[in-house]
């Protein structure tokens, strides 16, 4: 049964406005707006930064170092999201992981589709490299959209040869834009977030025509031989639960080190509302578990 904390998390959730109402422009903002709403841990320090021509931030907690970090991708369906709507998490995942984390700004669709995600993201990791920080001291991270950009990254970076960071962490991933899994019928009336039209919408405006199994768009078709541990965290109540299964499927076939936690009753990226949730900062410990036991 769910906690109190999760019930409160759906009661905030049914108090927004029906997004079907929204212009794209007033989605973002309302995004931004949540996000903004949580408060941010004590003493951290934020730095606005470009890195190659992205837009980004540097969020640093007390005590993490510059020597470990995370590229972290947020989520939003390639369409919304932003630093500001998930800086309250990723303070938290800086905390727990004692890393700085570099939130990137990539560009969004439909004005930007892919695989202009998917070019900044290496761009940014690239731009670590070249300040000296050691691949093997470096994760990438993202949650629904940003967990299937996570693992794009990864395979990008391996077919243009450069090292590889020490892992990837895939928060609720949304790794199949075919938007063809069993769950998406199955769990439509258990997620409070996610629907099947919301989905189909988001993969028309980011692909713009190209086939939603092209491998950097949809990573669940990708070749993932050769990636770096993973760590892919999602809930049983959310219509993405199976892109989360399938993908530790294909993990597994290609030889990947890859842990899959299945978190009971929680919602597509329950992280977001861990100020309020306690399941939130148990899974953002978890994260911080895997990247210390992963990196030098």
């Amino acid at each position: 049964m769910a906690s109190q904390d999760m019930q409160a998390v759906r009661d905030l959730l049914a108090s927004f406005p029906d997004s079907s109402s929204l212009s794209l422009a007033e989605l973002r903002a309302v995004y931004d707006q949540m996000g903004q709403s949580f408060p941010l841990p004590a003493e951290v320090t934020l730095q606005p930064v470009e890195v190659n021509g992205v837009k980004a931030e540097w969020v640093k907690a007390d005590l993490a170092t510059e020597a470990k970090t995370v590229l972290y991708v947020h989520g939003g369906g390639y369409i919304i999201g932003s630093t500001n709507s998930h800086r309250h998490q990723v303070a938290a995942i800086s905390q727990a992981t004692g890393a700085s984390v570099l939130s990137l700004n990539y560009r969004l669709a439909p004005e930007n589709p892919h695989p202009a995600a998917v070019e900044d993201s290496v761009a940014a990791y690239r731009c670590l490299l070249e300040q000296g920080i050691e691949a093997n001291n470096i994760m990438i991270a993202g949650d629904s959209a940003g967990g299937g950009l996570t693992i794009a990254t990864l395979v990008a970076l391996r077919e243009q040869g450069i090292e590889l960071p020490a892992g990837g962490i895939c928060i609720s991933p949304w790794v199949d834009l075919t938007n063809s899994a069993e769950s998406i019928l199955t769990k439509a009336e258990a997620d409070p977030i996610c629907t099947e039209t919301i989905l189909i919408q988001m993969a028309t405006a980011y692909l713009q025509g190209q086939d939603a199994k092209t491998p950097l768009a949809s990573p669940l078709y990708a070749d993932l031989q050769g990636l770096p541990p993973l760590l892919i965290q999602v809930g049983t109540e959310e219509i993405l639960l199976d892109d989360s299964l399938n993908l530790e499927k294909r993990a597994k076939e290609a030889g990947v080190p890859v842990t899959l936690e299945i978190w009971e009753d929680m919602v597509h990226v329950w992280h977001f509302f861990h100020p309020m949730l306690k399941e939130g900062r148990e899974a953002i410990n978890r994260i911080g578990d895997f990247y210390k036991t992963h990196t030098a």
